[in-house]
């Protein structure tokens, strides 16, 4: 398997069951007060599956994202840091061993913010990797499939996947091939999912690209069809800079 053939890379698909009790897929326009995306962007849903396995020769894709249950946003007001460390501080606390330099003024630099958040959201999420094909890196696609399939049928991971920002912790369970996929059902809060007709979401990050200097954003326009957003791949006209 190779980048770029990707009927070949989809032998060795997956789909998670994601969910969690809040979200926020922050929206880059709207970073002072966050206000997030309605559906779980493509390259945060990257991040959940590269926190279970990932190496340096794989790389993951989106194909479809499924919403499994109704889009209800919270506004809330958080806590947090207008201000780092220096890079010569750092260094400094690091050469006279003490970390005590580091510690930030909490009055001075707590800002409190508000924020538009996801509650209660769950999906299924279809995803496939592809080998880079470099020399001296490990092409066995079919060892890599079965330890992520390990991986994720024992909750395993690298670091705690989350769902947009760290203090939303993300869950998953591996939906096993064959299997059907969940399907949304509605709530009290929300009996009218709005799902029926095509709903448009706007441009949504699809992901970054690494090979520029600035790290350009890549967007593509997401549509919600049924419940499902399908997802342009790698190298598609619809994703645009």
């Amino acid at each position: 398997m190779t980048s770029g053939k990707h009927d070949t890379a989809r032998k060795y698909g997956f789909c998670l069951h994601v969910w969690g009790k809040y979200a926020l897929f922050t929206r880059p326009e709207l970073k002072v007060e966050r206000t997030s995306y309605d559906v779980i962007t493509p390259s945060a849903a990257k991040g959940i599956f590269e926190a279970i396995y990932w190496k340096p020769e794989m790389k993951w894709n989106i194909s479809r994202i499924h919403v499994l249950k109704p889009i209800i946003f919270q506004s809330i007001r958080r806590n947090e840091v207008g201000s780092i460390a220096a890079a010569r501080t750092i260094r400094k606390a690091k050469n006279q061993n003490n970390p005590g330099m580091l510690r930030l003024n909490v009055k001075k630099s707590r800002q409190q913010r508000a924020s538009s958040i996801l509650v209660d959201p769950a999906y299924a999420i279809e995803a496939y990797f592809e080998i880079s094909g470099k020399k001296n890196t490990d092409n066995n696609a079919a060892k890599h499939a079965e330890m992520f399939k390990r991986r994720a049928r024992k909750g395993q991971c690298f670091h705690q996947p989350c769902l947009g920002t760290r203090e939303f912790a993300a869950h998953y369970s591996l939906i096993e091939q064959g299997n059907i996929i969940p399907s949304c059902e509605p709530s009290d809060q929300s009996p009218d999912l709005g799902f029926d007709t095509p709903r448009d979401l706007g441009f949504m990050l699809w992901g970054i690209d690494h090979e520029t200097p600035t790290r350009d954003p890549l967007l593509f326009r997401a549509t919600l069809h049924n419940g499902t957003i399908q997802v342009p791949p790698p190298g598609s006209k619809d994703i645009k800079k």
